[in-house]
Formats: C-alpha cells, structure tokens, sequence
C-alpha cells in the first residue's frame, strides 16, 4: 500500500482518536498531520503494524498536547493567582471611607453656608482651635463658636434620605488635606465660597 493510501485510510480513524482525546477538531486535526509526518520520515521497514503504530503515535501525541496544555493552564492560573493575592493584599478600605466622606461633604455642602462649613470643617475635623479659626478665616472666636454651634444643629437636623450634588473639589482638598496632614489647600477650597 503507498503511503498516499495509507493516509486516505486512516485519517478519519485518527481523527476520531484524537478528537476524542483533545475534545477540540483542529488540535486533533494537527496532531493526526504532525503524526502523518513522523510516520513518513519513519523506517517503515522497522513497523510490524502500521495501523497499530499509527494509532498509538495518535495516542502518545494528543497525551503529549493534553499535559503541554494542562501545564500551560497551572502557569496561567498561577499567574493569575500570584495577580490576584497582590492585589488582595491591597488595602482597599479607603473605598467604603471615600464613599462615606464624600456623603458626608455632600450634606455638608447642602446644609451649611460657606462660613459654617469652614469653621465646621477646620473645627470638628482638624481640631483647630478658636484662635486659630480667627486667624484662618479673619471673624472673631465669638463668632467662630457661633457659626460652628449653628452648623452643628444644622447637621444634627438633617436627614440621611437627601441625595445632593457632589462637591468634588472640596472632596478632592478634604482628602488630600487628610493624607497629607496639611489643609491649606482645604482652606483655600473653603475660603472660595466665603
């Protein structure tokens, strides 16, 4: 039998090994060709039963692809676990405190007026002191404790169920102001709307 004839008889019975074993037509059809090729360049003096070859050259190849494959998948899902566990790693509960701060700014915005939520702001959070407010925001400590009692009944009055704009910039200058642990920018922000 010529080799031609040998390949037209047994491919679709390699395929359907090979199919079987990969579950994927092309790789099957890949490896029936790959295994094809060696049996070409073979001595076939050397083969008893080339049917029995051939189906066991099939059998060796498509396990030879499945554990390529399988240690390609381990690599992957390494790769993607060692990605994953720095990324667990990370920090993420500033993400829950930004979105309380910017709720918290939100009200704050809405219910103060520009001098109240300075002195609120700089007071309650930064814990400036009245003499400091004086200079800061250039109003008089009497002052300064009545606008901050004024914003403190305002946002013990308030109600969670208000959805208002968000202030950006002065959620921006508020954050920076906390990681940073310098609020001039804060203050700057605050001082605009006065």
């Amino acid at each position: 039998m010529s080799h031609a004839q040998t390949i037209t008889l047994y491919q679709p019975l390699l395929q359907s090994i090979a199919y079987n074993l990969v579950r994927c037509k092309q790789d099957a059809e890949d490896i029936v060709q790959e295994t094809f090729i060696k049996w070409l360049s073979a001595e076939h003096h050397k083969i008893q039963n080339t049917r029995a070859y051939l189906i066991k050259a099939v059998t060796n190849n498509c396990i030879n692809h499945l554990n390529s494959f399988n240690r390609k998948k381990v690599e992957c899902i390494d790769n993607v676990s060692e990605a994953f566990l720095k990324f667990k790693e990370t920090n993420l509960s500033h993400l829950d405190l930004e979105f309380d701060i910017s709720k918290a700014l939100q009200m704050v915005s809405h219910k103060l007026e520009p001098l109240e939520r300075a002195v609120y702001l700089l007071k309650e959070v930064f814990d400036f002191d009245y003499d400091t407010l004086q200079e800061t925001l250039n109003k008089k400590k009497e002052h300064c404790r009545q606008l901050l009692c004024r914003a403190r009944k305002k946002i013990n009055d308030e109600t969670s169920r208000i959805s208002f704009p968000s202030p950006t910039s002065l959620i921006e200058s508020f954050r920076n102001a906390c990681d940073i642990g310098n609020p001039a920018g804060l203050i700057q922000e605050l001082k605009k709307d006065i």
